[in-house]
C-alpha cells in the first residue's frame, strides 16, 4: 500500500486554483475584494498561501447542507 502524498505548507497560485476549480483572475478578484485566503507576497511577487490559511478559509465558508 503506499503512503499518501505528504501535503505542501506553502501552495503556489496555481496550486490553489486547481484545488478551489477557479481561474487565476478569479482569485485576483477575490484578493481584491478581500474574500481570498490570506496570502503571502515573496520578494519575487509571487503568491504563496499557506495550507493551514487555505483550510481555515474553506472552514469559514462551509455552508450548513
Amino acid at each position: 500500500m503506499a503512503a499518501a502524498p505528504k501535503s505542501r505548507a506553502m501552495l503556489t497560485l496555481p496550486e490553489v486554483c486547481e484545488e478551489l476549480q477557479i481561474t487565476r483572475s478569479t482569485f485576483y478578484d477575490w484578493r481584491q475584494k478581500q474574500r481570498a485566503p490570506r496570502c503571502i507576497k515573496l520578494p519575487n511577487g509571487d503568491i504563496r498561501v499557506r495550507r493551514a490559511d487555505l483550510e481555515l478559509w474553506l472552514c469559514d465558508h462551509e455552508d450548513a447542507a
